[in-house]
């Protein structure tokens, strides 16, 4: 028998595990992670200024939408990553296809901006900052994540550990977005994404260590 074969057959074994009890543990880190990141980026930052001006305009919607799809499907890989035998392809495809798609606005934004405006719609006023702040968010959604997934059967370390990244850092930029006061498609695109994969990066060179049987 194939490690594979084993690992296959350990995850259909009906009964080994109570499926709700990991669901509800999954669950409930992922809901005390975010609830520290909120508390985090409210005691330290705070929502945005004008936040009952922004919740009119459409592109803020489009920000929450776009980080709020990549949170749930970034969740979703990370549990599912942590069982063994369990595919990602499908939930790694809608990933890339939320990202590509806010890629294709930023394109036709810079493309449709006049030239000196361009670099002002990649850059905003805080690129320097906002990687950093997505990623020192994500630490105690990671921590949380990474609790529950060590307690699950995740075989693909670095990938588990990526995942777990992912998760958090996506998880992060939700929580972020309600600060941040940019809102261009090749901001979002570029420097959002970038504070998603800094976790992310983080996550898959810790992945062997953290979840080592």
């Amino acid at each position: 028998m194939t490690t594979d074969e084993l690992i296959e057959r350990l995850a259909l074994c009906g009964g080994a595990i109570d499926a709700h009890h990991v669901v509800r543990r999954y669950i409930g880190a992922l809901g005390i992670g975010t609830a520290l990141a909120v508390l985090a980026m409210a005691s330290t930052l705070g929502p945005r200024h004008d936040f009952p001006q922004a919740i009119t305009l459409p592109m803020f919607w489009v920000k929450l939408a776009f980080v709020a799809s990549l949170a749930v499907l970034g969740v979703a890989v990370a549990f599912r990553v942590a069982m063994p035998a369990r595919r990602l392809s499908t939930i790694a495809w809608a990933i890339a296809a939320v990202t590509g798609s806010m890629w294709i606005v930023a394109a036709v934004a810079l493309v449709q901006a006049a030239p000196d405006a361009r670099m002002p719609l990649l850059l905003g006023a805080t690129w320097t900052s906002c990687p950093w702040l997505i990623a020192g968010l994500s630490i105690p959604v990671f921590v949380a994540v990474a609790w529950a997934m060590r307690r699950m059967a995740p075989t693909r370390l670095r990938v588990a550990g990526a995942a777990a990244g992912f998760a958090s850092g996506a998880t992060a930029a939700l929580v972020y977005a309600i600060h941040c006061p940019e809102l261009g498609a090749p901001f979002l695109g570029t420097w959002y994404v970038l504070g998603m994969l800094i976790p992310t990066a983080i996550g898959a060179l810790l992945g062997e260590r953290l979840f080592r049987w």
